[in-house]
């Protein structure tokens, strides 16, 4: 897991060949004028959801991990918690090979990511995602899948 600022998104290309082409679009592109919804980079090799949600009571939000693809989850505006755990400390749930996704159960690491920010998340970084800080609030958030 790493998280950062998107002004540094070079220092982590070097991790996996299609990185860069997925930071260059996230860099190059204008969220404020995207509308929610699935678009492709490099067909399944990386593809972006742009998301607009409220943020969740922690209860309320679900561990999850992937096999076939690494997030980046990227902050345009607003602010969330993003949850990390390692899958050892997880009890984990059936996965779903159709859409890449396995719930898990346990505790882990809270994080704040604020506007402008990153999470790098590869298959083994448990994750939950879409956190209130204090309290629930609108977040327009887009997640870069990248395939392993």
């Amino acid at each position: 897991m790493i998280c950062d600022q998107l002004k540094n998104a070079a220092f982590y290309e070097p991790t996996h060949p299609r990185l860069k082409k997925a930071f260059e679009y996230l860099q190059k592109t204008d969220f404020t004028k995207v509308a929610e919804g699935k678009y492709e980079i490099d067909g399944q090799n990386i593809f972006a959801i742009v998301q607009e949600y409220m943020t969740k009571l922690p209860a309320e939000g679900r561990w999850e991990a992937h096999r076939r693809y690494m997030d980046i989850q990227y902050v345009v505006t607003g602010e969330e918690l993003i949850g990390y755990a390692s899958p050892d400390s997880m009890k984990p749930g059936e996965y779903n090979d159709e859409k890449d996704i396995v719930f898990l159960e346990g505790e882990g690491t809270m994080i704040p990511v604020p506007e402008g920010t990153f999470m790098l998340l590869a298959p083994q970084d448990v994750h939950k995602p879409q956190i209130a800080i204090n309290k629930p609030q609108q977040v327009k958030k887009v997640v870069v899948k990248v395939k392993m």
